[in-house]
Parts: structure tokens; sequence; C-alpha cells
């Protein structure tokens, strides 16, 4: 019995993390792969809660991919940043190794400090069509090597993406499609490394129940809540995790 509470409170704390994590995806539209490493990372190596992530980050970014009547011309748009998560993963996966280690957490810190900052900053960058065809693949590139090394999808590929000019409903497939290549890669790059075993989907399998809730919750209290006010606060609280952790695998 003494052994099983530990398993248990475990289980329940990352069980909270995923319903937590949908939740802000629910209301804002992304977030569950960089709360849940965020919040996971302080109690687990940053490998074991990227492999938790898969599933959740798979099947509510596949859900997020839809209608299939805009899937193409948005998949157009954003095709060369996706050959470039792919290359910038499965390089990172196979030169830096899985997540984990102290540089990792600072690494993962940093990240959400800077993601937070832009967000928070509220600024609107404009990209010309022109540079598209060049650009996307390095932001794509860049965007896969930070997932390799954090586990979080976000950076740079948000910015850019926002930078594209694209209508509310198209940027959202837009990240949805993005962060299932970031997923699917994530996935490959753990196994190829051997941090992906059976034990690993499993309770990755349980965590999609919570995630889902979660997503649930947040759609609807995005009704009823102030988005932006609560977008501030995420960030906010986003930027102070990152700093900590940053602090803490330095100190």
């Amino acid at each position: 019995m003494e052994m099983s509470n530990p398993l248990a409170s475990h289980w329940a704390a990352a069980a909270a993390v995923f319903a937590l994590a949908g939740t802000v995806k629910g209301v804002i539209g992304l977030g569950l792969p960089t709360v849940a490493m965020a919040l996971l990372a302080l109690w687990m190596p940053p490998a074991q809660a990227a492999a938790l992530l898969i599933v959740p980050s798979l099947v509510t970014n596949l859900w997020q991919t839809g209608p299939r009547s805009t899937f193409r011309p948005v998949l157009r748009r954003i095709g060369g940043m996706q050959a470039g998560i792919v290359a910038g993963a499965l390089g990172g996966a196979l030169w830096l190794g899985a997540p984990g280690g102290a540089w990792a957490s600072v690494a993962l810190g940093v990240a959400l400090v800077a993601y937070a900052l832009w967000g928070l900053t509220g600024g609107q960058l404009h990209m010309p069509r022109r540079h598209e065809r060049w650009l996307g693949p390095v932001v794509g590139a860049a965007t896969g090597l930070v997932t390799a090394v954090t586990g979080v999808f976000a950076m740079p590929a948000v910015p850019y993406m926002q930078a594209l000019g694209l209508q509310r409903d198209a940027l959202i497939q837009a990240m949805g499609i993005s962060f299932t290549t970031s997923t699917v890669v994530l996935a490959v790059g753990l196994a190829a490394n051997g941090q992906y075993p059976v034990a690993a989907a499993g309770g990755s399998v349980a965590m999609l129940l919570p995630a889902i809730g979660g997503m649930a919750l947040g759609t609807w209290l995005r009704k009823r809540l102030p988005v932006a006010v609560f977008r501030r606060c995420f960030l906010a609280g986003l930027a102070l995790l990152g700093l900590y952790m940053v602090v803490r695998a330095l100190g």
C-alpha cells in the first residue's frame, strides 16, 4: 500500500496537468504541449514528460486540423515549414538525443520565457508572401530543433504563422497542422532514442481523457470569459515558470 500511494499521486498529478493544459488549449487554441511540458518537467525528466504528451497532443491537434474543405489551401501555405519541422526535429533528436538533463530544462525555460514575452508585447509581425518559400523551411527547422530539445512546439512557429495574415479559422487550422507534425516527429525521435517504451505509450493514452475533458471545459469557458485577460495571465504565468526552471537548473 505504501508503494501504491506515491504512484497514485504521480498519475493524479499528471492527469491534473493535462486537464489544465487541455483547458488552456480550449480557451485560447494552443498551449497544451507548452503547459504540460512546463509543469510535468517540474517533477519528472523532460523525456518522460514528452513521452506522456504524445497521444493527447496528437489527438487534440488532429481535431484542430479540420475542416477538410480548407485543409489543402492552408497546408500549401505552410508546407515548407512542415518539411523544415521534420528535418529539424529528426536532426535534433539524432544529434542531441531526447529531451533530458539540466541543459534541456534550461532550454525549455528559455523557450517558455521567449514565447511568453513575445505574446505579452502584443507585437504583430507581417510576412511578405514572396519570402514564404525560403523562410518557411528555415522557421520549420528552428521549430523542429526546439521541439527535439524541449518538447515545446510553439516557437518560432506560432509567431511566423500569425505573420502570414491568415484569417482566424485558417490560423487555428494551421496551428493544428503544424503541432500535429511536431507531435509525430517528436514521437519518432523519442522512439529512435529509446525514450518511448510501451509503458510510456499506455500512460500517454491514459492522459487523453483528462486532456479532452479540459478542452471541453475550455471551450465552454471561452464563451464566458474575457479571453484577452485570460491569455495575458497565462503568458505571465508561463514567463514566471520558465524563469523558475532556468534558475532551478542552473542553481
